[in-house]
């Protein structure tokens, strides 16, 4: 749980809503590495409490990541990193590919097919 709630918190002035931002941080830390296949997750209840928010933010949040293969939930045993949660940095390889592609064919320079990519996703993070 250390490795969840560590240097962030939740940002109530954002638009994100809790359980979006709750499920990103949580993805982060596991295509990173910082939380390894099979460190398990607190608790919902525990979560929410230590967050500040209701069980069913929490909850909604490991239901998303278990439906994306980040985490598996195990019933009495808990919720835990999936061993498939590198997943998701195998499908962002795959469309960094086809980016770079389309790119390539176009003829736009590296650094302003970034630039790109940087806009597209700080406009991600206002929705």
């Amino acid at each position: 749980m250390d490795a969840i709630v560590r240097k962030w918190k939740l940002d109530t002035t954002s638009s994100v809503p809790p359980y979006e931002q709750i499920r990103m941080r949580i993805l982060d830390l596991a295509a990173s590495g910082a939380l390894a296949v099979g460190a398990r997750l607190p608790s919902v209840r525990s979560l929410a409490t230590i967050l500040g928010v209701a069980a069913n933010t929490v909850a909604r949040s490991y239901r998303e990541l278990e439906q994306a293969g980040i985490v598996v939930t195990a019933g009495r045993s808990g919720t835990a990193i999936a061993s498939g949660g590198d997943v998701l940095g195998a499908k962002a390889a795959e469309a960094a590919e086809a980016y770079a592609g389309v790119v390539r064919d176009l003829g736009i320079p590296g650094p302003k097919a970034l630039a790109i990519v940087i806009a597209a996703l700080e406009r991600g993070s206002r929705h």
